[in-house]
């Protein structure tokens, strides 16, 4: 089989956000940078999907230069190959723009399967797996906890698939899927890999082939002012004997706090 995997660099969670003058984005000059986490447990289900059914894993990124510290690290954990969709103004790009710069560098290839992380961890959209399936013409689930390939499926021939979604209230769906498919994976699908010194060796000599931004893709999203969330602190004393501030907390706790 061969899968394309969809991998973006994002702000690593322990950093304190700082915004830019204009507000509208981060100051990008002092931030540390990680590989989106859902975008990990994809890569590491395209490499399990490898290991059983054999093949390629072609690793996909649209974005500045510094965007190849994820590409390594991908490459470094197994995948084969990058691409790499190199520009400045994709630093902030909304799903839309995102997916048309994926679709157009990955339109030379003929992938099986193309994986996706559900959502980023820095705008959290949601929406760049399902456009980009849209742009590529094939079909596509979301939440995806579970991917079996039918073991007839080879690569370049019409297969399927069955998978397994998320859905809401602890309830799961399974549905069948022709190939070739796009499916975003949700975290927790699995039990992700890290990369091994022969694997950090290695990914040196593996290829990143460049691809330029379309001509004319515009954003279709603009992002008008950024906030910090406002920190606030709020006391509520409880009256009435031990009895009734219990039932009154549990209440609360319930409720309006829906802690409970």
């Amino acid at each position: 089989m061969k899968i394309a995997v969809c991998i973006k660099q994002v702000p690593t969670r322990e950093w304190q956000p700082r915004l830019r003058d204009d507000k509208t984005w981060i100051r990008e000059a002092d931030v540390s940078y990680e590989m989106n986490e859902p975008d990990a447990y994809a890569l590491e289900e395209a490499l399990r999907l490898r290991e059983k059914h054999g093949g390629e894993v072609v690793v996909c990124s649209a974005g500045p230069a510094r965007v190849q510290q994820v590409i390594r690290e991908a490459l470094a954990r197994g995948a084969d190959r990058a691409i790499h969709v190199e520009d400045d103004s994709l630093a902030a790009a909304d799903a839309f723009v995102s997916a048309g710069a994926l679709a157009s560098a990955m339109a030379d290839e003929t992938f099986d399967l193309v994986l996706t992380g559900l959502q980023s961890d820095d705008q959290g959209h949601g929406q760049t797996g399902v456009v980009l399936a849209e742009r590529l013409g094939i079909p596509h689930s979301t939440i995806i906890m579970e991917v079996q390939i039918d073991p007839s499926t080879s690569s370049g021939q019409a297969g399927s698939l069955r998978v397994k979604r998320e859905l809401e209230g602890g309830w799961f769906q399974w549905i069948a899927m022709p190939l070739p498919a796009l499916l975003t994976i949700q975290s927790g699908i699995n039990q992700l890999r890290y990369a091994t010194l022969k694997g950090i060796m290695a990914a040196k000599k593996k290829e990143i082939r460049k691809a330029s931004l379309p001509a004319g893709l515009q954003p279709s999203q603009q992002i008008v002012a950024l906030a910090m969330p406002a920190r606030s602190k709020q006391t509520h004393l409880i009256g009435g004997s031990a009895g009734e501030a219990a039932k009154e907390l549990v209440r609360l706790l319930r409720d309006e706090a829906r802690a409970l």
